[in-house]
């Protein structure tokens, strides 16, 4: 006897939020792994993640806090030694003093952007940030109904924003996001140059959002931080990049006063806390020992950089960003297609390379500077091995002359 037909579901309610353009990185990971069980060759250089673990002091305090501890819910901001431990931090690398009271750890930077934002940003405010720059940042201020104001920002300028940028534009915008080093390019803002955007900011009223999740990753520049020159500014902070625990969620913010509050009631409804244990291993991983581990991995980068600018010419790189700080090199690969999207495939399909597409980090738009447009160009994440990176240029260059 046949079956009774399934009956159609109804249409289900889908909000405007939910079509912002994809994290593209995200899809070359799924790539990768697929790439991965098939075929067992891949050297990922895509995801910006060290490939290291937590330091051990971290590791030491996490066990610890799983055998001793109940590591049930913490207090919405974190716990008062991580907040007091990173407070510290920015005495000890900036001369700042800092109140414990204005630092919110959050699970993860993504979280403090997102908290930030809402509580910051009304529907129908104008952002600007850099282009090319950091996706999550674009995407998630549209979904929460900002506008997104693009600089383009190309070799001239270091691929970073300007004052005169600032002053381009027909009013001043509600917030501005900086990145220093940046995201993908790696590029970082002359201290004087930064402490001249605080100002205008301060000045003006735009909330300066600095993203300083790569200090600690730099190459013979100066890492500044934005609160040296306004306390009006807000402060980004993770244990992601030079801390090497990106799988473990543990991000901060220091904030004005007056963004505290609103903040603290907007993460306690949308995250509770941030993970106990991690915040656990948190506090260690501002130990002397720890960091004595960490800057061991920076030289390490320092070798896999150069060699990449050494190799690079080898399959007819010959522009890129100045990689002053992170773990990434940006380049033009204009010579070899039109369409890093498609290139990035096709490289994973015959080498087992994984890269990421430039269209993550400065997507064609109208009246975008076309010398920026990110079908020409893609990220190389080089926190790897020294031998996995030369591994993969060897694989590149075989594939590519």
């Amino acid at each position: 006897m046949p079956s009774a037909p399934v009956p159609a579901s109804p249409p289900v309610r889908l909000s405007a939020r939910g079509a912002v353009e994809p994290f593209h990185v995200m899809e070359v990971i799924k790539a990768a792994s697929l790439r991965q069980a098939s075929h067992g060759d891949v050297i990922a250089l895509c995801a910006g993640q060290p490939s290291t673990p937590a330091p051990v002091a971290a590791r030491v305090a996490a066990v610890r806090a799983l055998e001793g501890e109940v590591l049930g819910y913490t207090e919405a901001t974190g716990i008062r030694p991580l907040r007091e431990a990173i407070a510290r931090h920015y005495g000890d690398s900036y001369g700042l003093a800092v109140d414990p009271a204005q630092v919110v750890v959050t699970t993860g930077s993504s979280a403090a952007f997102t908290a930030l934002f809402l509580a910051a940003f009304d529907v129908g405010d104008t952002v600007a940030m850099s282009r090319p720059g950091y996706p999550a940042y674009r995407n998630t201020l549209q979904a929460l109904g900002a506008r997104v104001v693009e600089f383009d920002c190309g070799p001239d300028t270091r691929f970073q924003p300007t004052v005169a940028m600032l002053e381009a534009l027909p009013e001043p915008p509600a917030g501005l996001v900086v990145a220093s080093p940046s995201n993908p390019t790696g590029t970082i803002i002359d201290p004087d140059e930064l402490a001249a955007i605080a100002r205008w900011c301060e000045a003006h009223r735009t909330l300066l959002v600095s993203d300083e999740i790569y200090h600690g990753i730099s190459f013979g520049r100066r890492c500044a931080s934005a609160w040296e020159s306004s306390r009006s500014a807000v402060l980004v902070g993770s244990l992601s990049k030079y801390f090497s625990m990106t799988g473990w969620r543990v991000g901060w913010m220091v904030l004005p006063p007056a963004l505290v509050r609103p903040v603290e009631v907007l993460i306690g409804n949308l995250n509770i806390c941030p993970p106990a244990v991690s915040q656990a291993a948190g506090v260690a991983a501002f130990s002397a020992s720890a960091r004595e581990e960490l800057d061991g991995h920076v030289r390490r980068y320092a070798v896999n950089r150069d060699l990449l600018l050494r190799r690079l010419p080898e399959i007819g790189v010959a522009k890129l960003a100045p990689p002053d700080g992170a773990f990434y090199l940006y380049f033009d690969v204009s010579h070899l297609t039109d369409d890093s999207t498609r290139w990035c495939q096709e490289v994973l399909d015959a080498t087992g390379v994984a890269l990421t597409p430039g269209v993550d980090f400065a997507p064609a738009t109208p009246g975008g500077d076309p010398a920026l447009d990110g079908r020409a160009f893609v990220r190389l994440c080089f926190a790897g091995t020294t031998a996995d990176l030369d591994d993969a240029m060897d694989r590149l260059t075989a594939y590519l002359t």
